[in-house]
């Protein structure tokens, strides 16, 4: 059986990949197996890969909303564009809960032109400089013209003293951030001039989305109980993580939605972020 990609590639359908995206949304075996039968029912040659994750998140969601939630962080980035101003946002609130200070959209002097900076970073001595790249596309691949450009980039606002966050300092390091895939030449390109690449499955042991479910540092986008006229208001009230909805409750209050809605979707939240996965 073959299954149609968004590009229309027929590939062979894997049962094991899918068992392993199945788990990856912290379902027990159990429940891998009960979803992966109820989807195994419904399968027919040249199914597109949307109707398998529609499917996959509707069974989850029976199980548990949480599961569906984790499950749909892919889609969840591309829900923050579709710009990618949103996905900056992120990016620079992922840093701060690493203890980082940072702010997006920055403008600053090179040697030779001038840069817009998508997310400036500061922790101690360290001085980052975060390029974001955003895609729509499911299957996006990001070129290895991207990193040699920015590579340049880090090199021409080198050795530069830049004033943020009241202290004087110089770049320190350059970060390719992305929700894409890299290409074979990117990640060859990152790795021999020790670039700080990171992308939706890279580096491999801390990936995006490793990173993520790691440290429960979930957009708000990924709440199965938010409707997608919610997730823009919250998102437009600077509530990204979906931490920031359980710290900050009166979040919730902004939306027309009554008190039980309320409860369920702060519920889904905690259950979200306080559920790390089994490694």
């Amino acid at each position: 059986m073959q299954v149609k990609k968004h590009s229309g590639e027929l590939v062979p359908f894997n049962p094991d990949s899918l068992r392993y995206s199945l788990s990856r949304s912290g379902a027990s075996p159990e429940e891998v197996d009960g979803v992966f039968e109820r989807i195994k029912d419904k399968l027919y040659d040249g199914i597109t890969t949307r109707e398998l994750y529609e499917l996959a998140f509707e069974y989850l969601k029976a199980c548990r909303n949480t599961y569906a939630a984790r499950y749909s962080l892919k889609k969840a980035l591309r829900d923050l564009g579709p710009e990618g101003f949103y996905f900056e946002k992120w990016i620079a609130r992922i840093f701060q809960e690493d203890g980082y200070q940072a702010v997006t959209g920055q403008v600053i002097q090179g040697h030779a032109v001038t840069h817009e900076i998508d997310v400036v970073a500061s922790k101690g001595q360290e001085l980052l400089a975060i390029e974001c790249k955003f895609r729509n596309d499911v299957d996006a691949k990001i070129s290895v013209t991207t990193p040699m450009y920015f590579m340049s980039r880090v090199v021409d606002i080198s050795d530069i003293s830049y004033t943020f966050f009241n202290k004087n300092l110089k770049i320190s390091a350059g970060w390719l951030v992305t929700n894409a895939y890299l290409t074979t030449d990117s990640i060859k390109f990152g790795e021999y001039h020790k670039m700080n690449l990171l992308a939706w499955d890279y580096p491999k042991s801390y990936s995006l989305k490793a990173r993520v479910d790691n440290n429960g540092q979930y957009p708000v986008t990924c709440l199965t109980s938010l409707n997608a006229q919610d997730k823009a208001r919250l998102l437009k009230a600077q509530c990204i993580l979906v931490k920031d909805v359980i710290r900050h409750p009166k979040f919730l209050q902004d939306l027309e939605i009554n008190d039980q809605k309320r409860k369920q979707i702060l519920q889904e939240a905690i259950g979200l972020v306080n559920s790390p996965l089994e490694h």
